[in-house]
């Protein structure tokens, strides 16, 4: 087992791979920003470095200093967490050839998967269903407004190089293509460097399903379930669960397989997920995108298959067999993830602070996995997540009750932030019911 790992992240999630490495006797390493001087999870690693200033070029982007800071404390792996450069093939290669363990899939995996438009096309020809769209990048608004025709109205217009959301807008007919083209690409090359257009099918009444896979290091590629992630605002999600109310027995196992498939495809190695488009009035699927990481809500599948991924994944990149019986995994209970961001209830604008009050719920069922407590200032230089809550069960019915006592429970002051919201949506009928898709959050706005 690795016996060293550097956190390159901050926040819930650095917190949160350091809980698991110390439980394994792992030296736990953070790296953390002026900004983050603070937060509990620079105190609880056994180690700290600073590394920048708060901008994140200029610390959790910045190659230089995140592998000067593991030559210095002799850290012998290097855990990327989600966001930053999780999912930055050349920062992985760049790890791995400084002599160090990189834990995540590989370079080569996460170069095929992080255009959208080569995932698709290696998707489809390993037989995972994708929606349809156009196999190559619209060269020009020329071209979209031909592959929108041919594809059909409604479309979505997507950054190839996009992902967690960001990249993306629908258009209902050849008016507003023309400025949704333009708008997606002027992002996409601010954002990703890269002006890349695809342009797909749009389904208006869908549900945003995903599969959790994990590559183990015999080179077999197992599928942890199912989660349903189709709460959302702004094409990001906000609460996810598992298993799927809209997922049947069938449909899972169509679901799984094409996922193993589609990690397959590309040699999959550590945690991944299988984003896909559900239409619930066929029980038709389509290949979303894959996310070549950890992801935030994977809570909900520890809770339901009964193992720790981060925990996994440190096996994976030490060579070792995973803690589980691969040809015996079967889903139990039921689990839910509310994210707790720094943002109003109502238009989920960033609202940053200081945190005068902070009483996280407890009790059966209840777990917590935050960034912040009392005290600590939320800036606006990251991410607005300060905590998820998940809440698990034996039952839907269960977890739904308990989760409102949980988020009755929570009590945060000082920072604007959407727990008010998930008051609302636990007494919502249409999530209530489980008959949910991704229009639910601008239904109840």
């Amino acid at each position: 087992m690795i016996e060293s790992l550097l956190v390159a992240n901050r926040g819930e999630i650095a917190r949160r791979v350091i809980r698991t490495a110390k439980r394994l006797g792992i030296r736990a390493i953070a790296v953390y920003s002026e900004a983050d001087a603070d937060l509990p999870f620079v105190t609880e690693a056994d180690e700290a470095v600073l590394i920048g200033p708060p901008n994140p070029a200029q610390s959790y982007r910045n190659v230089e200093a995140i592998l000067a800071a593991a030559k210095s404390t002799g850290a012998q792996a290097i855990h990327p967490g989600y966001g930053f450069l999780s999912e930055n093939a050349e920062f992985a290669r760049t790890v791995e050839a400084s002599g160090l363990i990189w834990v995540g899939p590989g370079a080569d995996a996460i170069s095929a998967m992080g255009d959208k438009i080569n995932a698709r096309n290696l998707m489809a020809a390993a037989g995972v269903p994708v929606a349809p769209g156009t196999t190559d990048p619209a060269a020009d608004l020329d071209a979209a407004v031909t592959a929108a025709a041919e594809i059909g109205y409604p479309v979505m217009v997507k950054a190839a190089a996009g992902g967690g959301g960001m990249g993306m807008g629908v258009a209902v007919d050849e008016a507003a293509l023309r400025t949704e083209y333009d708008k997606v690409r002027a992002f996409a090359e601010r954002m990703f460097g890269d002006g890349s257009v695809l342009i797909e099918r749009y389904f208006p009444r869908v549900r945003h399903v995903e599969v959790q896979i994990l590559g183990l290091a015999d080179g077999r590629v197992v599928a942890l379930g199912e989660r349903e992630c189709s709460v959302q605002r702004r094409n990001q999600k906000l609460v996810e669960e598992s298993p799927s109310p809209a997922v049947s027995p069938e449909l899972r196992a169509r679901l799984l397989a094409a996922a193993v498939r589609a990690g397959e495809a590309v040699g999959y190695r550590n945690a991944g997920t299988v984003e896909c488009l559900l239409d619930p009035s066929t029980n038709e699927f389509f290949f979303l995108e894959m996310n070549t990481r950890l992801q935030v809500e994977h809570p909900v599948t520890e809770y339901v298959y009964g193992i720790d991924l981060v925990e996994e994944q440190l096996r994976v990149a030490s060579g070792l067999a995973p803690t589980f019986d691969p040809d015996a995994l079967a889903p139990s209970g039921h689990a839910i993830e509310m994210r707790i961001n720094a943002e109003d209830p109502k238009r989920f604008l960033p609202g940053p602070g200081v945190i005068r009050t902070w009483v996280e719920p407890t009790g059966e069922g209840v777990r917590v996995d935050s960034g912040y407590t009392g005290g600590n200032t939320v800036t606006p230089f990251y991410d607005s997540l300060l905590a998820k809550l998940i809440v698990t069960g034996t039952t839907r019915d269960e977890v739904l009750e308990r989760a409102r006592d949980a988020v009755a429970a929570f009590q945060i002051e000082g920072p604007k932030n959407n727990v008010p919201f998930f008051a609302e949506l636990l007494g919502n009928e249409e999530f209530r019911s489980g008959a949910y898709d991704t229009g639910i959050v601008s239904r109840m706005r």
